[in-house]
């Protein structure tokens, strides 16, 4: 074993220890990054020759939730941790995002990043020390790679910025801000906020950035000179100077033709026409060169469409830099649904639907948090049709999963507490037509069917995506508000920012140069917040409050609370008494599962049925006192008196000389076995219960 070299920095008031050498030695760069008792192991490796017929960079990152690192035993009949969770895939994600750009253009090798939380304590969260440790391996291996790069956490608690939070910071935080980049500029944000104003969010990236600046600087002065490999010298895919030059003589009048147009199918179908003018101009010349050609259109065309932009203000589809594309709404199309609605936006459309059903449908989860089980649901699903391919419907991917996460942060925020709103919540994407945006189509779509199913939101939510056309050379840049699919294509950056009237709720950024500047953050979202605002005005026209009742075939449920030492007598023996009394009342009843005794009872019939069942258990769980008064049945009459249940398991005796004013000879004079009677407890004695009769109801 060579030697193992320890590296030892301050990172958000906590030390950091990163160790190289010791583990993983067969891959190109490894490293361990530990502080306190959560550790990670993060390894880097790359094919010794490109992947044949690739036309983009085969990076793959993975983050590896290991059980045992918070000490369980995965579930399931095989006990080993299986299909990565929607939390390890959206970290895989956040790792990914800042490492792509930094790659050389032209590299076709695979190249694998892989985090493995190895052990894990609660205070220490290990997705920011993976993102360290993905760096910092990339950085002392023999990959090219135009790193390092930084990673942090920013939460603000008492309206003071903090890096990586503890457990209880994380919980009292207004932000929730994951952010890399470089030491000259920012790479990635995903962010969920409480409505935060801007100020407050673009504080908080700047002052993340000055972390990020001291992490780069430490494994630039002192990890790698110390360890690091010298970076292989490769042999990049690019596309012959003879040949590029000769495409863009001939071809560029004809992409000038192509992109004249604001129409996008007569556009394409022109791009379509131009390419194989070309292809057929060079066959003879160029036979084996087809990729090549192909590449150096798709340059060419970008640097037109990018130069009409930022000369002329020129959009693709004839909008001005700051236009958002046409909006048509639709509420409640689907009226067997608890709510639904359809959002277009262009040529971006989708259908969204709301689910409530009692809390225990709440999504179970297994992790490294402390976290059981999910109320709020939100899942997105992008089939092949909405961008007119033939595609079968599949499992959703590492995209679906990401879109649906942003659009559950961007909503959390201004949804009802479960004391005000006991359900459980499901919301679902179904994109039907893409063109860019769709993930913040989802957001608008998403808060206009949670309204018309009747949820009290405290306020909508709308999202929108900024783009950006940068010019490297000069560092002008335009920022373009609500991008479609060519513009994302074609652009620096992918800017995603959702919020409310009062402020943000959540952010994405995805960018594809070496990072942007704080002039240029400050501008798209202060640009965002135009857009958003006309957005919402758009969405209220169509939904103009919160639903007053809910749907008809929605489960009405109520809540109660109980001493949690009395669940057992509402429930029985084997469940005998909680079945009975659903039964009669045609509900369900369900115990939260923390020994609070607070309960709930839900109905797809009338509320009076939860009614109804509340009394009932509320009547159990009640210790009688005299004076009480009850409606009960009359179960057993004897000689002297009758017996009334006034409650499941509960009963007392009426005397013969209280069922009247009056002298009664037989107690069946006065009522009968099945009589539905109202009593009070005028006695409580080792014996029993002695009622009185008060009204006799059936």
């Amino acid at each position: 074993m060579k030697e193992a070299k320890q590296f030892k920095t301050m990172i958000g008031g906590r030390e950091v220890v990163i160790e190289t050498g010791k583990y993983a030695e067969q891959a190109n760069g490894a490293c361990t990054v530990r502080c306190g008792d959560t550790a990670v192991l993060v390894t880097v490796c790359m094919s010794e020759s490109p992947r044949e017929g690739m036309d983009f960079f085969p990076l793959q990152v993975d983050y590896d939730e290991k059980m045992y690192s918070v000490g369980k035993i995965p579930g399931g009949f095989k006990k080993r941790e299986g299909r990565a969770s929607d939390k390890a895939i959206l970290t895989a994600r956040l790792i990914d995002r800042p490492l792509r750009p930094l790659f050389p253009k032209g590299l076709y090798n695979d190249v694998t990043v892989i985090a493995q939380a190895l052990s894990v304590e609660p205070d220490i969260s290990p997705e920011p020390l993976a993102m360290i440790g993905s760096s910092v391996a990339l950085a002392i291996s023999d990959i090219p790679w135009a790193g390092p790069t930084g990673s942090v956490v920013v939460g603000m608690v008492d309206g003071k910025y903090v890096i990586n939070p503890d457990l209880a910071q994380r919980q009292a935080s207004t932000i929730h801000l994951n952010l890399a980049g470089t030491k000259d500029a920012i790479l990635m944000i995903e962010a969920g906020a409480d409505e935060v104003t801007n100020e407050e969010m673009v504080g908080a990236i700047m002052f993340g950035h000055e972390e990020i600046k001291k992490i780069c600087a430490f494994i630039d002065d002192e990890i790698v000179p110390a360890v690091g490999k010298p970076k292989r010298e490769m042999e990049l895919y690019h596309i012959p100077e003879e040949l590029d030059n000769a495409v863009r003589e001939y071809a560029s009048s004809k992409i000038d033709w192509a992109i004249d147009t604001f129409d996008r199918q007569e556009r394409e179908a022109r791009q379509a026409q131009a390419e194989q003018e070309v292809l057929e101009h060079f066959a003879d010349i160029y036979h084996e060169n087809t990729r090549e050609i192909k590449d150096s259109l798709y340059y060419l065309t970008k640097e037109k469409v990018r130069a009409k932009i930022f000369d002329k203000g020129i959009r693709p589809d004839g909008r001005g830099l700051k236009d958002v594309r046409p909006i048509w709404c639709e509420r409640h199309v689907l009226p067997r649904v608890h709510g639904s609605a359809v959002f277009t936006r262009g040529q971006t459309q989708t259908l969204t639907t709301c689910t409530l059903a009692m809390l225990s449908e709440a999504q179970r989860l297994e992790g490294l948090d402390e976290e059981t089980s999910k109320r709020y649901m939100h899942q997105y699903n992008f089939p092949g049709y909405c961008t007119g391919e033939a595609k079968a419907l599949r499992s959703p991917g590492r995209r679906e999963i990401g879109h649906g996460a942003l659009a559950e942060r961007a909503l959390v925020p201004v949804l009802p507490s479960e004391e005000q709103f006991p359900y459980a919540i499901r919301v679902v994407n179904d994109i039907l037509s893409s063109n860019g945006s769709s993930s913040m189509a989802s957001v608008c779509g998403s808060t206009m069917a949670l309204m018309d199913a009747g949820v009290p939101i405290t306020r909508p939510v709308a999202g929108v995506a900024m783009g950006l056309i940068k010019n490297q050379e000069t560092g002008e840049f335009k920022v373009l508000t609500d991008i479609q699919g060519l513009e994302d294509f074609l652009g620096d950056m992918d800017f995603k920012v959702a919020g409310t009237t009062k402020g943000i709720t959540a952010i994405q950024m995805d960018i594809k140069i070496k990072g942007i500047s704080e002039e240029i953050m400050h501008t798209a979202i202060n640009q965002a917040n135009e857009g958003r605002q006309f957005i919402l005005s758009k969405m209220l026209e169509c939904v103009p409050e919160v639903a007053p009742a809910l749907s008809v075939y929605a489960p009405k449920i109520i809540s109660f609370e109980i001493d949690p030492e009395k669940i057992g007598d509402v429930i029985g023996k084997q469940g005998c008494v909680i079945k009975k009394i659903m039964e009669e009342t045609g509900t369900d009843i369900d115990f939260n599962d923390d020994d609070s005794g607070r309960g709930y009872i839900s109905t797809t019939g009338p509320i009076e049925n939860a009614e109804k069942a509340k009394a009932i258990i509320m009547s159990i769980a009640h210790d009688p006192e005299v004076g009480d008064m009850f409606v009960g049945t009359v179960v057993r009459i004897l000689t002297f008196g009758a017996f009334v249940e006034f409650a499941p398991g509960k009963d007392g005796m009426i005397h013969i000389s209280k069922l009247s004013d009056k002298r009664v000879e037989k107690v069946e004079d006065v009522v009968n076995i099945g009589d539905v009677v109202k009593v009070e407890i005028i006695k409580i004695g080792e014996k029993g219960i002695d009622l009185k009769l008060l009204e006799k109801l059936s």
